[in-house]
């Protein structure tokens, strides 16, 4: 064990902590490094406490899926205004108030899922294991909050740390393709959430962060249920069965003593259950009572995008399954995908020619094991609509192909001919099944040997030979988890004796800091081309807000609308105002007069045509606001605040990776410089963005105190309500002019 580390994670606990560690050292249930382990648990949950309960905003790169890719967003979570967005390139795509968040499922690797009150789930992947564990921490605040309001929540604006209602070190059963055993983890119940924090990875993970997951209570679908074996109980998730097993310890040697922690656990356990299963269905029979507008076309956005996302997945799964036979392949495309949608076409093995029009196969002499082609996934139209149309009529024998043209153009390359013959189908595969088959999907196309992988990750550019960003996207994405680490490191035998999965698992499993070398060179990539798209926003929005901070024209409008407005509200009854919401622009054109068709906007245009003509040319000192705006400043400030924390990490990637001997290698060293030049670089252009972001906040700040408008008022809207105004003002004006 490395006492140095050692000391450095017990240093930073209280002696209450440091006692309670050692006490289960003593009696025997943990070991030394399970105790370790326990104590970079406790590190990390008080590190979190400190760096998330003193801000009120917070901001994560995530990754969505959508349009058949993942793509990179900013997730937000705001306790000030108590909102969660989805930004990307400072435009806020989404917002969903804290009150529509259900639950957070906690997935494989770094996935996790929100669950929302009567709207579709959204998967996510975060950047790192460390920010997943953020998030997930944050929203189960968020959560927590939902039900339960604490007297520090009205105080902060943000929601009180919970306290953990029962604890204890309990084994959970972990199945891989050739084993069972079970695993120790130290266990807490709080009132919305089952942590389990993994204590005993084994000897060759010593230097892992401990592993944590989070099974979380208040999505209502959660079970507990007693078993057959002594001490054991399991608890049910919509996606996970938990087996948990009281471990016999010095202080519970008896069958007693087991059975009465084993009924304690699961009372607990169900208790809470039961009590986020009613709140769960009063607050679902609260949603139904709810029917606006915003709402339906709210829903009907999640109705596409989720019949998007079931598309793709079964164009995804037709390209991946076995072979089919020759029979099979004549029967009509419905038939085999009809679970996820008619209009998806045919099954298509790894070497057979696509599915295509009879014209397209009979002339084709060429075996489809000697010439594969690319396929079109187009989207077929469905049998029973065929008659009816062209396609019914149609006959594709009397249009002449030139099919080895086609077939050259289109040709797939064979790829990663360096394994040798394709091994059977029947190998056995290391990997959990279900990750080794997509992985091995991706191989497929991934054209570099297993030992050629870490002289990869030494190239910075993909110009000069590196790693595509798709395919640093996708190895992070297949990360060794510490148990892969553990199985690989103990193997002993020929790596050419493995499947590729495993001969190139085994691979990243060697190659340290595999993770960070990932992020570094994705982040690396990616900073100058955010910092030069987010440049122009910032720019637009400090002129923005020049412009409507000079414009006298445009306050002399307001004063006229004030005026008309006040005149009105007298004559009817109602008390003057000393000024008004920039919103109430929105309004003018809603007011009617005796004439339907004249507004209160035309009247205003009447007025100021008739005494201050001039004015009307207002608009002409507002020239950044004739587009309505899409970024917002706090979606603009959100990108700055992340792409700070990237370069913050690729700093501390580059010391982590640095070689600390002389025996660095030219290429290592050619990496390290160049890295360094890079950053320094960065650290520059960041600056002056920094310093932009700053000015453009000051100024809208100023804005928002001019207008009497609330602090939080976010530019998007300011801007829009200006921008529209000035649009229909234009038309009145128009309608006005003889």
């Amino acid at each position: 064990m490395d006492n140095t580390r050692t000391q450095d994670t017990f240093s930073q606990l209280s002696q209450e902590k440091i006692l309670k560690i050692m006490n289960m050292v003593k009696n025997k249930e943990v070991s030394i490094e399970g105790a370790l382990h326990l104590a970079q648990k406790e590190v990390h949950a008080e590190k979190d406490s400190e760096d998330l309960l003193t801000g009120s905003q917070f901001n994560f790169s995530i990754y969505k899926y959508k349009h058949y890719r993942w793509q990179k967003r900013i997730l937000q979570i705001d306790f000030n205004t108590k909102t969660i967005f989805n930004i990307e390139k400072g435009n806020i795509k989404k917002q969903f108030p804290f009150s529509q968040v259900k639950a957070c499922e906690d997935t494989e690797r770094r996935r996790f899922s929100i669950v929302f009150h009567g709207r579709q789930d959204y998967e996510l992947e975060a950047v790192s294991l460390d920010d997943k564990r953020k998030i997930t921490y944050l929203l189960s605040r968020v959560i927590q909050s939902n039900s339960y309001k604490r007297p520090a929540e009205s105080c902060t604006g943000r929601p009180a740390e919970y306290d953990v209602i029962h604890e204890g070190l309990l084994d959970l059963q972990q199945n891989s393709f050739t084993s069972t055993e079970w695993v120790k983890y130290l266990v807490q119940l709080r009132e919305g959430e089952l942590t389990l924090y993994c204590i005993s990875l084994g000897r060759e993970n010593k230097n892992a962060d401990p592993v944590t997951n989070t099974v979380n209570l208040s999505g209502g679908n959660v079970s507990v249920s007693k078993e057959n074996g002594c001490g054991t109980f399991s608890v049910q998730t919509k996606e996970h069965n938990y087996l948990f097993r009281i471990p016999f310890t010095v202080q519970n040697n008896r069958t007693e003593d087991v059975s009465k922690l084993q009924n304690e656990w699961v009372s607990l356990i169900e208790k809470y259950c039961q009590l986020w299963k009613g709140v769960s269905l009063s607050r679902e029979g609260s949603q139904e009572c709810i029917s606006s507008e915003a709402d339906y076309e709210e829903v009907s956005v999640s109705l596409n995008e989720e019949t998007e996302d079931a598309l793709h997945t079964g164009v995804s799964l037709a390209a991946a399954s076995p072979n089919k036979s020759s029979a099979s392949q004549t029967k009509p495309a419905a038939e085999e995908v009809v679970p996820v949608s008619p209009a998806l076409p045919l099954s298509v093995g790894k070497a057979e020619v696509p599915p295509a029009p009879p014209a397209f196969l009979q002339p084709c002499s060429l075996s489809p094991l000697a010439k594969r082609t690319k396929a079109f996934h187009w989207d077929v139209v469905p049998w029973d609509k065929i008659q009816k149309s062209i396609w019914g009529s149609c006959d594709p024998h009397k249009r002449k192909i030139d099919v080895s043209r086609l077939c050259d153009q289109f040709q797939i390359q064979d790829v990663a001919v360096f394994f040798g013959n394709e091994p059977s189908v029947n190998q056995h595969i290391m990997l959990d099944q279900k990750v080794a088959h997509n992985f091995n999907i991706f191989l497929k196309s991934f054209r570099i040997k297993p030992s050629q992988l870490k002289e990869k990750l030494y190239i910075i550019h993909e110009e000069s030979g590196g790693l595509t960003d798709e395919q640093i996207t996708a190895l992070r994405r297949y990360m060794p988890t510490p148990k892969d680490v553990e199985r690989y490191q103990s193997f002993r035998g020929s790596p050419s004796e493995l499947h590729v999965v495993d001969q190139f698992m085994l691979e990243m499993c060697k190659i340290p800091h595999l993770g960070q070398r990932l992020d570094l060179l994705l982040t690396i990539r990616e900073l100058p081309v955010s910092i030069r798209d987010l440049e122009p926003l910032i720019n637009q929005k400090i002129q923005a807000s020049k412009q409507l901070q000079s414009s006298q024209k445009f306050v002399a409008v307001l004063e006229y609308i004030l005026a008309i407005g006040n005149l009105l509200n007298e004559k009817a009854g109602k008390e003057k105002a000393r000024g008004f919401r920039l919103s109430s622009l929105m309004k003018l054109s809603l007011l009617r007069g005796k004439d339907r068709t004249f507004t209160l906007l035309h009247a205003l245009v009447e007025q100021i045509f008739l005494h201050e003509p001039d004015l009307a040319k207002f608009s002409q000192d507002l020239t950044e606001f004739e587009a309505v705006p899409d970024a917002s400043m706090k979606g603009l400030s959100a990108e700055v605040d992340v792409l700070k924390k990237e370069l913050e990490n690729v700093t501390q990637c580059r010391r982590l990776i640095k070689t600390k001997t002389t025996k660095a290698t030219p290429q290592e060293s050619q990496f390290c410089k160049e890295l360094k030049d890079l950053i320094q670089k960065y650290e520059g252009d960041l600056s002056l963005l920094s310093k932009r972001c700053d000015e453009m906040k000051k100024l809208y700040s100023d804005i928002l105190v001019k207008f009497g408008e609330p602090q939080d008022l976010d530019s998007q809207e300011l801007f829009g309500w200006i921008s529209s105004f000035i649009c229909e003002f234009r038309k009145a004006c128009i309608d006005v002019m003889p």
